[in-house]
C-alpha cells in the first residue's frame, strides 16, 4: 500500500513537471508565444522608415517599436524575419528606427544579425 502511494505521488510529480515544461516550450521564442513574422505585421506603419533612413518615422511606428522593443531579441528577430524581408524592409535601416524615435532606453550596442 505504501509503495503504491509513493508510486502514485511520483507519477503525479512527473506529469506535473512535464506539463510545466511543455508550457515553457510554447513561450520559448524571441517574442514569447507570438512569432517574429506575426509581430512584423504590427510594424506596418514603419514600412517607409525601414526602407529609407531619411524618411520621417511616424508616431504609430515609434509606439509599436517601443512595445516590441521591450525585448531587444524580439525586435531583432522581427527586423530579420521573412515577413520583414519580403516586404522590402532593409534591416540595416530598420535597426536605426529606435534611435530615430528618440527611444531613451533603447539597447545601445545591441548586436542584431551583425548590425548594431
Amino acid at each position: 500500500m505504501a509503495v503504491s502511494l509513493k508510486f502514485t505521488c511520483l507519477l503525479g510529480l512527473i506529469v506535473l513537471v512535464g506539463i510545466v515544461g511543455l508550457e515553457r516550450i510554447d513561450a520559448a521564442g524571441e517574442c514569447g508565444k507570438s512569432s517574429p513574422d506575426k509581430e512584423a505585421m504590427k510594424l506596418a506603419p514603419c514600412a517607409e522608415a525601414a526602407q529609407d533612413e531619411k524618411a520621417a518615422v511616424s508616431a504609430s511606428c515609434c509606439a509599436q517599436v517601443r512595445k516590441i522593443g521591450q525585448s531587444p531579441s524580439c525586435l531583432c528577430a522581427v527586423m530579420l524575419s521573412d515577413t520583414a524581408k519580403s516586404s522590402g524592409i532593409k534591416p540595416e535601416i530598420a535597426i536605426t528606427i529606435p534611435k530615430r524615435c528618440n527611444i531613451a532606453n533603447r539597447p545601445v550596442g545591441y548586436k542584431c544579425g551583425g548590425m548594431s
